[in-house]
């Protein structure tokens, strides 16, 4: 982090504790107010403000969690990218379902999201894909996520193998690596309080659209 983005960060200490959250009206946006609080932690300069844990589950019901980075938020729901035979992917295949949160401590802030889960079209892939950097297209290439991997030389061979192949020329969208959209049936924000009386606010999906609820910290 730069000393401009350690300085911005450090003056947004506690944002948002003395107000809380405002009440809701029946037609509030939960999307919209994550985008807002996603783009306060981002003009804060916090480092990869869009790293969220993701929870899947195996068919046998056993949970498994990891850091993934949100690359997508709008109406649709929140979209992220993965290779397709990695674990994540095979639990989100077993059961499209799935939930995640995202955590802002400098800013006293977090936000949890559960539903269902997609594929995203292969064109939204592929446009992601090609905005990325020459290695980590390499590297999407070359990794066999999530299988075990005797010695990383071997890691390392297989990237240089791809880069041999592509020369320098495109490197196209795997066939084995694509986004997911998370669409969301319930979204809970927190806002941190002075003596733990904290402000939790979560929007529920009806079939006219969403509804909110306080919740006891």
């Amino acid at each position: 982090m730069s000393l401009k983005s350690s300085i911005k960060t450090v003056m947004t200490l506690g944002r948002g504790v003395a107000q809380g959250i405002p009440p809701a009206a029946d037609d509030d946006d939960p999307i919209e107010l994550f985008r807002k609080w996603l783009t306060i932690a981002e003009e804060a300069g916090i480092h990869e403000p869009n790293a969220i844990a993701l929870a899947t589950t195996t068919p046998e019901a056993a949970p498994s969690v990891r850091m993934v980075l949100l690359k997508g938020v709008d109406e649709r729901g929140f979209v992220f990218f993965t290779n397709y035979e990695s674990r994540k992917a095979r639990e989100l295949e077993a059961s499209a379902r799935a939930a995640f949160v995202i955590h802002w401590p400098v800013l006293e802030r977090q936000i949890r999201v559960t539903g269902s889960v997609s594929r995203v079209p292969e064109e939204e892939s592929s446009a992601y894909f090609s905005s990325r950097g020459r290695g980590s297209r390499l590297g999407a290439w070359a990794s066999k996520q999530s299988r075990p991997l005797p010695e990383r030389s071997e890691l390392v061979s297989r990237v240089e193998e791809m880069k041999e192949r592509f020369g320098g020329g495109e490197i196209p969208l795997p066939p084995f690596w694509g986004g997911y959209r998370i669409v969301p049936d319930e979204i809970e924000f927190w806002q941190g309080k002075a003596d733990r009386l904290h402000d939790r606010l979560v929007f529920r999906r009806t079939a006219t659209g969403w509804e909110p609820a306080r919740l006891y910290p």
